[in-house]
């Protein structure tokens, strides 16, 4: 520990992220990454970007992508606030919004950044206990609370809820801001932006990495009342005026407009995790009902830290969780149908023994 630290960073616990391993023939499916690349749009934008105007600042409030996302979702500019990535959004909002006298509820079970968050924003918080079978029960979170916060689908789980169920969250809460993280929303859900005339607590947080296979560009975004995005960017303008970049803009607002790739690549992407799901469940896995682009499995007859370590020696890397109630998971990232029939093989080797 080195004396010239904060107390804050003594006695931080940082985020965890998946093992990022880039090495050739390394199959990885681990991170959730869209197995499939960016529409070429994208990189046709990228490609006129390149150039002297790289020496220039971008346009702070990034109108211009932000325009074309309210456009998608049928919003006014000033309803979307964007970000360098979810993650960065989501700071935001937990800086902006959710540090309040009560403590903000979210899972038990959830995206694991969440706890992160309170701790460098020094935000109470309770985490509310999923049901046996992993699913959120919203009766739980109507208690008086600072704030909301879970992903739709659920993340690791998978586990989806509908637009009644959030609706009539909101409408419970209505003194508190609710943000809905729909990280996975493309792969199987309807996103809760059409609740957003109505609510005006309501936030949205979505990604450009999933669903529009950009992860390496970092774009997030959040959606909701003029109110709301107002107090994220007077957040957002005291930490950093320029999250998003020339290359990131220009590519942000191709796969926007792209609707037929986005689509498409959706379409498969749902098309192989119902594969994925029905070959796993005759190998006798137990597999969580999946609304995103990964499968939360369990096998009766080998542990899950066996089977991701049997995998990770065969040359594929999945998630596993060293966590109360998730030691029994892993969570594997939905690929291409030769991805995952590459999986598939390797299991039944494992399987054999």
């Amino acid at each position: 520990m080195n004396k010239y630290w904060s107390d804050l960073v003594k006695h931080l616990k940082p985020y965890e992220p998946g093992e990022q391993i880039h090495v050739d023939g390394i199959l990885k499916l681990n991170t959730n990454e869209n197995p499939f690349g960016p529409s070429p749009r994208v990189l046709t934008a990228i490609e006129i970007q390149l150039g002297d105007q790289l020496r220039l600042y971008p346009p702070p409030s990034s109108s211009s992508l932000k325009q074309s996302i309210a456009n998608y979702y049928g919003l006014k500019k000033e309803q979307v606030f964007l970000g360098n990535g979810s993650d960065e959004v989501l700071a935001h909002i937990f800086n902006g919004l959710l540090k309040k006298r009560l403590p903000i509820l979210f899972p038990d079970i959830t995206y694991s950044f969440y706890p992160v968050f309170c701790q460098l924003f020094d935000i109470k918080f309770e985490e509310i206990a999923l049901k046996d079978d992993l699913s959120i029960d919203l009766t739980d979170y109507e208690v008086p609370n600072g704030g909301i916060i879970f992903p739709n689908p659920n993340a690791p789980t998978g586990r989806l809820l509908g637009i009644s169920e959030l609706e009539r969250l909101l409408q419970n809460n209505e003194n508190s801001v609710v943000v809905i993280d729909e990280a996975y929303i493309d792969f199987g859900g309807q996103s809760a932006v059409s609740l957003i005339p109505n609510n005006p607590n309501l936030i949205v947080s979505q990604t450009m990495s999933k669903s529009r296979s950009m992860a390496g560009m970092r774009i997030g975004f959040a959606l909701g009342s003029a109110g709301l995005i107002e107090g994220l960017e007077r957040v957002k303008n005291s930490f950093n005026s320029y999250p998003l970049g020339h290359l990131q803009i220009a590519a942000g607002i191709a796969a926007m407009e792209d609707h037929d790739y986005f689509r498409d690549v959706c379409k498969r992407v749902i098309m192989n995790r119902e594969d994925l799901s029905s070959e796993l469940k005759q190998l006798g896995f137990t597999v969580v009902p999946s609304a995103g682009n990964f499968l939360l499995v369990s096998h009766s007859a080998l542990s899950a830290h066996k089977i991701y370590k049997q995998l990770k020696v065969n040359g594929i890397i999945v998630r596993y969780f060293d966590k109360s109630r998730l030691d029994t998971f892993v969570r594997i990232t939905v690929g291409t149908s030769d991805q995952n029939v590459q999986l598939v093989a390797v299991l039944k080797k494992i399987l054999r023994g």
